[in-house]
């Protein structure tokens, strides 16, 4: 076997082994700016902070029943980097209909699976529009990277990388890989000794209720496995495989901590009672009658350290199944039982059961594997994110980025992906859909607007919060 071989992780397999001709599990992003970039300096960006990664500079080749991934000697980051331009004025609605084109077409396996289309001259400056499989690494990660090509200042210097001298265990030889992840396991076995001993010394009861934990994860697994599927409605159907995209004007991150406060709930709460609201309004103009119960999301939860450099790639994060109240016709009530729901989530091991999971299902037979997933989808109706971003503004390449967008793919026979990102002080909020179940996503984008504005207006009409939703409308300074 080539030295430039390595295994691809069972997690990784198992979402390389779920695409499917409706299904491309690619992480898509949007990225529009103020101002044009020299495409020089780009270049050079994705020289020095993106293909640092080796990940992206090798291909995924299969041998005897196993995936590896393999250098690509023909590397050449024209394959990977194209300038385009819209068509007519440039206008938002043909940047997401490229970006639906884009979102469409399967990446080449024959290369790296990754592709990056500047738009020259979007509305006075540029935009991105990127694409990675979801093998390489999961969505939250794939996001920190590419906020890592930006800058808090617009005169950043990207050359000051070349001082650092160290590696990443991704850069490293496969030999200094190997002693590396041997070290890191037997400190992590060594701490977790003496934190148990530690723990038991310090509270008897320690082990009881780590028995305890262990049966409720256990529980967890089994409500994952047999809970009944998502009820029957125009969210869920056969696929075709084309895509849409749409993303609605960002709401004032004020406007949602304010109406957050006065509700009595999370600003977490308030986007995902608007993300109901919006689903509830598609539902009930899509002709067919309201499920007589709640609706479920898949929810991505991340399981790396956020306060820790990305220094490997790969997948890292479970999920978590959100149920969704669109049954109800009354905002106040829909608020109330997400909050609810949300708090009793918190309590409970989705996230580690359905890692676990993946885990066992990467390691065995695709049909199995198939067969499992497409179980498991039928009891989600649409793929959700919700990341926070950089509170203050990004540059890239002198650049001021001024509206970021995200999705993540949707698998087995789930059709609709769903984002929320903060950023700079405003929600940004884009669905990604099947054609055959939403073909205007716009309509649930500017129905996202609507149910958020609906939910202020009910906070603030309710007395609470001391007119906290009224000040935060004005203009942020």
């Amino acid at each position: 076997m080539a030295q430039s071989r390595t295994p691809m992780s069972a997690v990784d397999t198992a979402w390389l082994r779920m695409e499917s001709p409706a299904s491309a599990m690619m992480i898509g992003a949007v990225l529009v700016f103020d101002r044009p970039i020299a495409m020089a300096a780009f270049r050079e960006l994705l020289n020095e902070r993106f293909l640092r990664y080796r990940r992206f500079r090798q291909r995924v080749v299969k041998h005897n029943e196993r995936y590896f991934w393999e250098d690509d000697e023909w590397f050449d980051l024209d394959n990977h980097l194209h300038v385009v331009a819209l068509p007519g004025k440039g206008c938002q609605k043909a940047l997401q209909n490229f970006a639906s084109d884009l979102n469409s077409t399967p990446l080449n396996h024959c290369h790296p699976l990754w592709q990056a289309h500047y738009v020259d001259g979007y509305q006075g400056g540029c935009a991105l529009v990127i694409r990675i499989h979801h093998c390489i690494a999961d969505g939250i990660s794939l996001v920190r990277v590419l906020l890592s090509l930006t800058d808090d200042q617009p005169t950043a210097n990207v050359r000051a990388l070349r001082s650092r001298s160290h590696h990443t265990p991704d850069q490293l030889p496969e030999w200094r890989k190997v002693l590396h992840r041997i070290r890191r396991n037997s400190n992590i076995a060594r701490n977790q000794l003496g934190q148990l001993a530690s723990n038991v010394m310090e509270d008897p009861s320690y082990l009881s209720r780590l028995a305890k934990e262990g049966m409720q994860m256990g529980r967890d697994l089994a409500q994952l496995t047999f809970s009944a599927e998502d009820p029957v409605t125009a969210l869920k159907g056969d696929l075709c495989g084309r895509k849409q995209v749409a993303w609605s004007d960002p709401l004032d991150l004020a406007e949602v901590k304010a109406t957050a406060r006065a509700m009595g709930g999370t600003v977490n709460d308030v986007l995902m009672c608007a993300a109901t609201g919006a689903l509830h309004s598609f539902l009930k103009n899509s002709g067919q009658p309201l499920p007589k119960d709640y609706i479920h999301v898949a929810v991505p939860f991340n399981l790396r350290l956020l306060n820790q450099p990305i220094t490997n790639l790969g997948n890292q994060f479970g999920l978590v199944l959100v149920p969704l109240p669109v049954q109800s016709c009354c905002p106040r009530d829909r608020f109330n039982r997400i909050h609810r729901d949300m708090i009793n989530l918190k309590q409970t091991y989705q996230a580690q059961v359905s890692f676990g999971l993946l885990d066992v299902l990467g390691r065995g037979p695709e049909l199995l594997e198939r067969r499992a997933l497409e179980m498991l989808s039928r009891k989600a109706s649409a793929v959700m994110t919700n990341v926070p971003g950089p509170r203050k503004p990004l540059y890239m390449c002198g650049g001021r980025l001024v509206q970021p967008m995200f999705w993540v793919p949707q698998t087995g026979e789930v059709g609709i992906g769903l984002s929320i990102f903060s950023y700079a002080d405003q929600v940004q909020f884009g669905v990604i859909s099947d054609q055959r179940l939403i073909a205007k996503p716009v309509l649930v984008t500017q129905a996202f607007t609507e149910a958020f504005q609906e939910l202020r207006d009910l906070a603030l009409n309710s007395g609470s919060g001391d007119g906290g939703v009224a000040r935060a409308a004005s203009p942020l300074n």
